[in-house]
This record gives C-alpha cells, sequence and structure tokens, in this order.
C-alpha cells in the first residue's frame, strides 16, 4: 500500500514538476507522512532518486522543441551540479528545519511579484547575452542548486522566476532552462545521497516510472498552451507552495 501511494504521489508530481517545477510540494510532504519516523536524509534521497528521472525527461522534451541558450545554460547547470552536492552533504550533517519560516516569505514575495507585473514572462527576450548572461545563469545555478540539495522544496519555481526576472525568459523559455538545471542539482543530491546510503532504491526506481510518466503528460500540455498556461500553473504552483510551508512552519 505503501508504494502504490507513493507512486501516485510521484506521477502527480512529475506532471506538476515538468510544467513549472514545484513536484517536491507533492512528493516530499507524501515520503514524510508514509514513514514519519524515518530519517530526513533518506527520505530526501528518495524523493530525488525518483524525480530526478522525470525532470530529466522533460529536459529532452524541452530541448526538442524549444530553443534553450546552451553556452549559458551548461555552466550554470554544471555550477548548480557542484553547489547541489554542497547542499546535499550538508543536510546529512544538519537538519535544514531552520529554513521553514522563511519560505513562505520569500514565496510570498514571489507571488506578489509576479502578480504585479502582469506581463512578466509574457514575452522572451533576454537581457543578457555572452559571458554577462553566463555569469547571471551560473549564479543562478550556484544558489537555487545548493537550496536544492540542502532543503528543496520551490526548487523548480525559483529557478522560472530567476530565469524570467532576470534574465528576460519568458515562462515557457524559463520553465525549458529551469529543467536543465534541476536535472543537474538532482543528479549531484541523489549521487551523494546514495553515497551516504541515503537512498530506497527498491521504492525509487518505481516511483520514478511514475513521475516520468506524469512528466511526459506536463511537458506536452506546456509545449502546446505555451507562456500563458506556464505562468498560469506557476501562480497556482508557487501559492499552494505558501500555504503548504506556512501551514508546516507556525500552525504544524
Amino acid at each position: 500500500m505503501e508504494l502504490l501511494i507513493v507512486s501516485l504521489a510521484s506521477l502527480l508530481a512529475g506532471f506538476v514538476d515538468a510544467i513549472v517545477g514545484g513536484g517536491g510540494l507533492i512528493l516530499a510532504p507524501t515520503l514524510f507522512a508514509v514513514f514519519p519516523t524515518t530519517h530526513p536524509a533518506t527520505l530526501f534521497g528518495t524523493n530525488k532518486g525518483a524525480s530526478v528521472w522525470g525532470t530529466a525527461v522533460a529536459t529532452g522534451q524541452y530541448a526538442r522543441r524549444v530553443k534553450l541558450r546552451w553556452a549559458a545554460l551548461l555552466p550554470a547547470a554544471a555550477t548548480g551540479f557542484a553547489a547541489a552536492l554542497g547542499g546535499a552533504w550538508l543536510v546529512t550533517l544538519i537538519d535544514p528545519g531552520f529554513l521553514r519560516k522563511a519560505l513562505p516569505g520569500v514565496l510570498l514575495a514571489v507571488l506578489a511579484y509576479t502578480l504585479v507585473k502582469k506581463d512578466l514572462g509574457q514575452h522572451h527576450a533576454p537581457r543578457l547575452s555572452g559571458h554577462a548572461e553566463t555569469l547571471a545563469a551560473c549564479c543562478i545555478g550556484a544558489v537555487v542548486g545548493f537550496y536544492d540539495g540542502f532543503f528543496g522544496p520551490g526548487t523548480g519555481s525559483f529557478l522560472v522566476f530567476l530565469f524570467v526576472r532576470w534574465l528576460g525568459y519568458d515562462f515557457l523559455h524559463a520553465s525549458a532552462s529551469a529543467k536543465l538545471i534541476n536535472t543537474a542539482t538532482n543528479v549531484a543530491a541523489v549521487g551523494l545521497f546514495a553515497w551516504k546510503g541515503h537512498v530506497w532504491w527498491h521504492f525509487a526506481l518505481v516511483m520514478a516510472l511514475a513521475n516520468v510518466a506524469g512528466s511526459l503528460l506536463g511537458t506536452r500540455l506546456a509545449l502546446r498552451h505555451g507562456s500563458g498556461f506556464v505562468r498560469v500553473i506557476f501562480i497556482a504552483v508557487v501559492s499552494a507552495l505558501i500555504l503548504k510551508t506556512g501551514f508546516d512552519a507556525f500552525l504544524k
């Protein structure tokens, strides 16, 4: 029964994550609810062991249909990989719970800015080019990559927002770019968690199949309906993240 529950959660997480990120909002809490006495690092590792496959498949799907700025994104992915290793290593040593009270406020600021700027992410007009774009993308990869390895909730949404706000991408290109960075950070985290023995592979592999199925469906919808659709899902996911993280931080 436990495997069925977490696999269904992984399916839905893959669907949401492929569009705009935020799959951890679904899968991580499900794992903690089903296995309440398990070490957090093991649950984070199992979550990453499943979600990395769906993220990688979404990256491939987007790359075939959306023109990505590889010169900036590949160095950013490498930077995110290294930063996520550091974050994942740190979470095996200390509890990241101190971030819980800050996260709802940060997400609320992201949501408010997105709602006020109604044209944000509607048009793909990159503001930077060359080394400036690469440096900015690497900064995004480093900061969000470390956060993803260490804590994780909202990683995809933070990546999408930063690509839209800082680099001038539309929501579709930002989501596609975020998937590449997120794949790198997930691979790093999975590698570290696996090395430390914090992945339940007998659960993660089955969950991965469900995650890939959800990812394929989510990517197809995002590509079909474009940036306006991705923006709506982004707002919905960030709103849900605010409610969930706020409840966990102040009411639970």
